[in-house]
């Protein structure tokens, strides 16, 4: 009897202590949205992995209480129990502290507001204003490829490429520039890897070095660093490659 009271309290103490560590509020609602399942997610070491779920019968309100150890970005992947099998979801740069999420069941993740105090999520916002521009004039670009090369017109085939390595080149360097101007926060190395991984190397290691230590020592941190690293290893390989063709020839 006293080993069974024993467990109890420590039950109870273990769920106390668990809601005590819980430093994320996620809040939201999807208009139209009557059944369903949500899932909150988080990028494991190569998919992603289910953080909590929700059933959503009758009311298109929902909430996610959980603990996160750093800033990262995190998602809401809606089931709509019809059928389709493809993911819907939605992306926040999530960090300690409250968040709301509204969209709706037609438009799920394109008719998105999201209201925070969160630095990293603000910044990603901006960032992602701006990336949208040189995205739109990039499909502009491919349009006017296909054309091309359904007439097979060489010189406007050239042109549009010449253009498109342009809008490549500014969007590295407007990267570029956001990571440095924010080396303070947690998105900084994220939009580095998630847009500009394969810029010069150079441009990669300025940013790195440009990070502030606890950033540096954050999730997206330390993989930029390592994704540093794998690119000078393979130029080392590539230079050694190339050598030892032109010693053999």
């Amino acid at each position: 009897m006293k080993h069974f009271l024993s467990l109890i309290i420590f039950t109870i103490l273990l769920t106390s202590c668990q809601k005590d560590k819980e430093n994320l509020f996620i809040t939201g609602n999807i208009d139209g949205l009557k059944k369903g399942k949500l899932y909150l997610q988080k990028i494991g070491d190569s998919s992603l992995v289910v953080v909590d779920s929700i059933q959503i019968s009758g009311s298109s309100e929902f909430a996610f209480n959980t603990y996160i150890e750093e800033p990262q970005l995190m998602f809401i992947e809606l089931e709509r129990n019809n059928g389709d099998n493809y993911p819907e979801l939605i992306n926040f740069f999530a960090e300690p502290g409250e968040i709301r999420i509204t969209t709706t069941l037609k438009n799920y993740g394109m008719d998105l507001e999201i209201v925070s105090e969160f630095e990293n999520q603000k910044k990603l916002e901006e960032y992602k204003e701006i990336v949208k521009r040189f995205n739109s004039q990039r499909l502009d670009l491919i349009e006017a490829n296909f054309e091309a090369n359904k007439s097979q017109d060489e010189s406007r085939i050239d042109s549009i490429n010449k253009k498109f390595n342009s809008i490549l080149k500014r969007k590295y360097l407007y990267t570029v520039n956001f990571a440095l101007n924010n080396k303070d926060l947690e998105v900084s190395p994220y939009v580095i890897l998630s847009e500009a991984f394969d810029a010069n190397l150079k441009y990669l290691d300025t940013v790195y070095n440009s990070l502030e230590k606890p950033v540096r020592n954050s999730i997206y941190g330390k993989q930029l660093k390592e994704l540093i690293e794998e690119r000078k290893k393979n130029d080392e390989e590539s230079l050694k490659t190339e050598v030892i063709d032109s010693i053999s020839k």
